[in-house]
């Protein structure tokens, strides 16, 4: 792969944190044969990012969530018509099913929590606002039932389960414990609670890894190794499930994309590359498959919301740079 291929993007990382909207970043690009580079940049109170920092993931956690979960599916120990009722019966929403649940059109009510409830209590008792399959709203609390669905049908704990999706494709770094990790920057003024939700070890949020797992994990993806998941299975976690389907408070930047089954499917029309698939976390980390350029491109860093102002990134400027051919 050329140098050309790989500094447009590389350019556009170093840019943002040497004007001061990312802190630090690494950036890592690879394609179905392995690692093209990864590059790291900048200083955040004294420690120089090194290409081997790990980050908090947060939403870029939901794919690999949704990936441990369909690892259940291929086993024959669920479906994506299981219903959340078959592991927590008697609950509010228990004929919500997993494809439901990783489509962001549950319905459920995505409660904010307590310091004193965790996140299963709270899936226990949160009611429906709209009729599940019917529209489209993003959800965090549903992660907590697709990791409820997984271990009931395994009898194995979420966290395990996911330890071995990481595993099967070299991702050693990949876990919920967060120690040594770069801190966020804006929790406050976000209103967030950043300790108490790493606690949680939340399924759509609480991962963190470095760019070399995201990377491993990638690269099986675009390979079609099956290391993770099989070709099939990641097929159909590609496929539109909300196409033309009504959407509740969408963020106008988020109306032209769709959900598979974990998997944000970006469409927007500054986007040069639509085959792309991925995820984007809250701290601004970037996670993105491209079948059609043969390329993984993850960006990790450590700011919350730097498309709102006062930044105002543009990050499918990044995926243009990466993918385009």
């Amino acid at each position: 792969m050329s140098a050309f291929r790989t500094d447009p993007a590389i350019d556009w990382m170093r840019a943002r944190v040497d004007e001061g909207a990312l802190p630090v970043a690494v950036i890592g690009l690879a394609d179905a044969s392995g690692v093209i580079d990864i590059v790291a940049h900048g200083s955040d109170g004294g420690r120089a990012a090194t290409p081997d920092d790990r980050f908090c993931l947060y939403s870029v956690t939901k794919p690999l969530t949704g990936l441990t979960a369909m690892r259940a599916v291929e086993r024959g120990l669920l479906t994506t018509d299981s219903r959340l009722g078959e592991a927590m019966p008697g609950i509010p929403a228990a004929e919500v099913t997993l494809g439901q649940l990783l489509s962001h059109t549950s319905g459920l009510t995505d409660t904010v929590l307590s310091g004193a409830t965790t996140l299963r209590e709270a899936l226990r008792v949160a009611p429906l606002e709209y009729v599940p399959g019917t529209a489209r709203r993003y959800n965090n609390l549903a992660w907590e039932g697709i990791a409820a669905l997984t271990e009931h049908a395994t009898g194995h704990g979420f966290v395990e389960q996911f330890a071995q999706m990481a595993a099967a494709a070299g991702a050693s770094g990949l876990s919920f414990d967060d120690e040594g990790a770069h801190a966020v920057h804006g929790a406050d003024e976000a209103g967030h609670d950043h300790a108490a939700m790493m606690a949680q070890h939340h399924p759509a949020a609480g991962a963190v890894a470095s760019v070399a797992d995201l990377l491993a994990i990638g690269q099986s993806l675009l390979s079609g190794d099956g290391a993770i998941v099989s070709p099939a299975t990641l097929t159909a976690m590609t496929r539109s499930r909300t196409d033309g389907i009504y959407i509740i408070n969408p963020d106008p930047e988020k109306v032209h994309e769709n959900f598979g089954l974990a998997f944000n499917l970006p469409r927007r029309s500054r986007l040069l590359d639509h085959s792309v698939f991925g995820h984007e976390g809250w701290t601004s980390t970037q996670f993105w498959v491209s079948p059609a350029s043969g390329r993984v491109l993850v960006l990790l860093t450590n700011r919350f919301a730097t498309w709102d102002p006062p930044y105002g990134l543009v990050w499918d400027e990044l995926l243009n740079a990466a993918f385009a051919a």
